[in-house]
């Protein structure tokens, strides 16, 4: 008789379980057409990198509302590396990268593995190295000291337009 009365019980307490978790999922607003991905607000980490670092910190300026910041970073141990991720009209991944490690391997690492193609585009009255890999792309500058790496999945136009955009910051 035990038994009967702990299956029934254990089936009396699933179906509580299930109401309450059922009427939590009804009273709490949810939009399934919501983009999951938040903006980030940069401003702070920007000017406490333009603070910090040793190079003065690339920052786009004047972007169309359309595209969206979604990670930002700056770490002083790691290379003075300045990290700031957007996502492009098209949804497509555009990485501002800077950091004063030797070039090679930091290119290598944010780009994930590209290899420069020996190509250049003058943007901004600047000479960048075109790289392209399986996973970014990127154009690449760099000078007294300091790699800069637009990089992501986004086309070679996209790229283009966030160094145009980009401008740099006090160091």
């Amino acid at each position: 008789m035990r038994g009967k009365q702990t299956v029934r019980g254990m089936f009396l307490s699933m179906a509580v379980i299930v109401a309450v978790a059922g009427a939590f999922y009804l009273i709490n607003p949810h939009d399934e057409n919501a983009d999951p991905l938040k903006a980030v607000d940069y401003r702070v980490e920007l000017v406490t990198a333009q603070r910090a670092a040793p190079y003065p910190v690339m920052a786009p300026k004047g972007l169309p509302k359309t595209w969206k910041p979604t990670s930002v970073s700056y770490v002083r141990q790691d290379g003075n590396a300045w990290h700031l991720g957007f996502l492009d009209p098209d949804r497509e991944y555009v990485a501002v990268e800077q950091s004063t490690d030797p070039a090679g391997k930091y290119i290598a690492d944010v780009t994930h593995d590209a290899e420069d193609t020996g190509k250049t585009s003058r943007v901004g009255g600047e000479t960048w190295q075109r790289w392209e890999g399986p996973k970014y792309d990127a154009l690449v500058r760099t000078a007294e000291g300091v790699t800069t790496v637009v990089t992501g999945t986004a086309p070679h136009e996209r790229l283009v337009e966030m160094v145009e955009a980009l401008e740099p910051g006090k160091s």
